[in-house]
C-alpha cells in the first residue's frame, strides 16, 4: 500500500495508473453492451435460473471475460483469442525457423512477431465468434431450447453479429496494447483481472444467499488460506550462486563479482491452466457444432463416454483428466520457454560460472537437474490448485462451489499473480524515478 500512495504522489507514474483505470472501465462498459439481435432480456432471464451456468465448456472464456460471453455482449470473446495467438506464436519459434530468427533480432524481430500474433488473433476471433453464434443461433449456448436471438433473424443478421463479436475482440486487443504502452502492468493479464474481480461481489452475496452465513465464511476462510498459499508459490524461487571471473579490458579490471541466478518455483505461470482447459472444452465445443443439425443426439460411444465426462467438471474422470494434462503443458511449456544449455552458454560466454559445477555442459546438465525438481514442485501446485473447485463439487459441496467459481483456484491463482506483478512494476518504476531525482 505504500508503494501504491508513493505511486499517485509522483505525476507521470499517476497519469499512467489513472489511464490504466480509465481503460480498464472502458472495457467493462463494452462487456455491457449487448451485440445487434441479441434478445437481451431472455438472456438475462435465464442467467438468473441458471446456479451452475459457469460450470460448463465455456467457463474459462466466460470466466476471462466477466460474464460477458453468456451475455453475447460486443465482448463476448474478451481477451482469449489474444491469449491463444500469443501461445501459439511462442510455441512456433520451436518449430519454424524463421520465427526463432524473429526471436533473436531483438526488437525489429519482436515487431514483426508481434503483427503475427494480431494477424491471428482476428482469425481465431472469426472462428470462435463464429462457433458460438452457431450455437446461439441453434439454442445451444445456454441449454438445449433456450433462444437467445431474436426470432425474426435472418443470415444477415447472425453475418452481423459474427463481425461485432470479432471487432469487439479485435478493440479488446487494441485496448490491452495501449495500456501496456501507456499504462501500469501487462495490459492484456490486466483485463483478464478486471474480467475476474468484478464477478466477485456478486458472486459472494449470491454464495450468501443461496448457502447461508456459515458457508460464506468457510469460502472466505480458504480464500484467504489459498491467497497465502499462492502468493508463497509465486514468491518462491531456487537461487543459483553464480560468481563472474575476473578479466582485464585496457587498464581497467570487470568481473569478479558474484550474484545468483533465479529460478522460479511456478515457472509456468498460469499457461498450461489455459492450454488444460481449452483442450478439454474443444471436443464438446466441436461436436454440439455437430450435432447441433440433428433432432436427437445421437448415442454412441463418444457420445456416453467422452462428452459426457468431459461436460461434467464434478467427476472423477474429468478432475483426473484436467490434472494430467495441467502437469504434461508445465513440462511442455516450461521446455519450450527454458533452455538450460542457451543458459549455460551465455553464462560461459561472460565469464560466468556456479561455483563447483564447471562451465558448459555439466552446468546445462545441473541447471537441467535443479529447473525439473522446481518444475515437479510447480506442477503439482497449479493442478491442485485447478482443480480444487471441482473437488469440491464432487464432495456435494454443489450450493456454493456452482457459485464459487471466481473464488476458485484458477480465479485466485491469476488475480494474486497479476496482483503481485503489477506492484513490482510500480515499485521498480518509483524506484527508477527516485534515482533519476537523486541525479538530477
Amino acid at each position: 500500500m505504500s508503494a501504491l500512495i508513493s505511486a499517485f504522489k509522483d505525476v507521470d507514474l499517476r497519469k499512467k495508473i489513472l489511464f490504466t483505470i480509465a481503460m480498464i472501465i472502458l472495457y467493462r462498459i463494452g462487456a455491457q453492451i449487448p451485440s445487434p439481435g441479441v434478445d437481451y432480456a431472455a438472456i438475462a432471464g435465464r442467467l438468473r435460473q441458471l446456479t451452475d451456468g459457469t460450470n460448463n465448456v465455456y467457463s474459462l472464456i466466460n470466466l476471462f471475460s466477466g460474464g460477458a460471453l453468456l451475455q453475447l455482449s460486443i465482448f463476448a470473446i474478451g481477451i482469449m483469442p489474444y491469449i491463444t495467438a500469443s501461445i501459439i506464436v511462442q510455441l512456433l519459434t520451436v518449430v519454424i525457423p524463421h520465427f526463432e530468427e524473429l526471436k533473436k533480432e531483438g526488437q525489429s524481430g519482436q515487431t514483426k512477431m508481434t503483427q503475427y500474433t494480431r494477424y491471428l488473433t482476428v482469425a481465431l476471433a472469426l472462428l470462435q465468434s463464429s462457433g458460438i453464434v452457431a450455437l446461439a443461433d441453434r439454442q445451444q449456448l445456454l441449454g438445449q431450447g433456450i433462444e437467445v436471438l431474436k426470432a425474426d433473424r435472418n443470415i444477415f443478421d447472425l453475418i452481423v453479429l459474427v463481425i461485432t463479436m470479432t471487432a469487439g475482440a479485435v478493440l479488446v486487443m487494441w485496448i490491452g496494447e495501449l495500456m501496456t504502452d501507456r499504462g501500469i502492468g501487462n495490459g492484456m493479464s490486466l483485463l483478464i483481472f478486471a474480467g475476474i474481480a468484478t464477478r466477485l461481489p456478486a458472486d459472494g452475496v449470491r454464495i450468501f444467499q443461496s448457502s447461508g452465513g456459515m458457508v460464506f465464511a468457510l469460502v472466505m476462510v480458504a480464500v484467504v488460506i489459498l491467497v497465502i498459499g499462492v502468493v508463497f508459490i509465486e514468491q518462491g524461487q531456487r537461487r543459483i550462486p553464480v560468481q563472474y571471473a575476473k578479466r582485464m579490458v585496457g587498464r581497467r579490471q570487470y568481473g569478479g563479482t558474484s550474484t545468483y541466478l533465479p529460478l522460479k518455483v511456478n515457472q509456468a505461470g498460469v499457461i498450461p491452466v489455459i492450454f488444460a482447459s481449452s483442450l478439454m472444452y474443444v471436443p464438446v465445443l466441436i461436436t454440439q457444432i455437430i450435432n447441433s443439425g440433428s433432432a436427437t443426439v445421437p448415442d454412441n460411444w463418444w457420445q456416453r463416454n467422452v462428452i459426457h465426462y468431459l461436460q461434467t467438471p464434478s467427476t472423477w474422470q474429468y478432475i483426473v483428466a484436467y490434472f494430467v494434462l495441467i502437469i504434461f503443458f508445465s513440462y511442455f511449456y516450461v521446455s519450450v520457454q527454458y533452455d538450460p544449455n542457451e543458459q549455460a552458454d551465455n553464462m560461459k560466454k561472460y565469464g560466468g560460472f556456479i561455483p563447483g559445477i564447471r562451465p558448459g555442459r555439466p552446468t546445462a546438465e545441473y541447471l537441467g537437474y535443479v529447473m525439473n525438481r522446481l518444475l515437479f514442485v510447480g506442477a503439482l501446485y497449479l493442478g491442485i490448485i485447478a482443480v480444487l473447485p471441482n473437488i469440491m463439487m464432487d464432495m456435494g459441496v454443489n450450493s456454493g462451489a456452482a457459485n464459487a467459481t471466481p473464488f476458485g483456484g484458477t480465479a485466485i491463482l491469476i488475480l494474486v499473480s497479476v496482483a503481485l506483478t503489477t506492484v513490482k512494476q510500480i515499485e521498480s518504476q518509483l524506484l527508477q524515478s527516485n534515482y533519476e531525482g537523486f541525479l538530477k
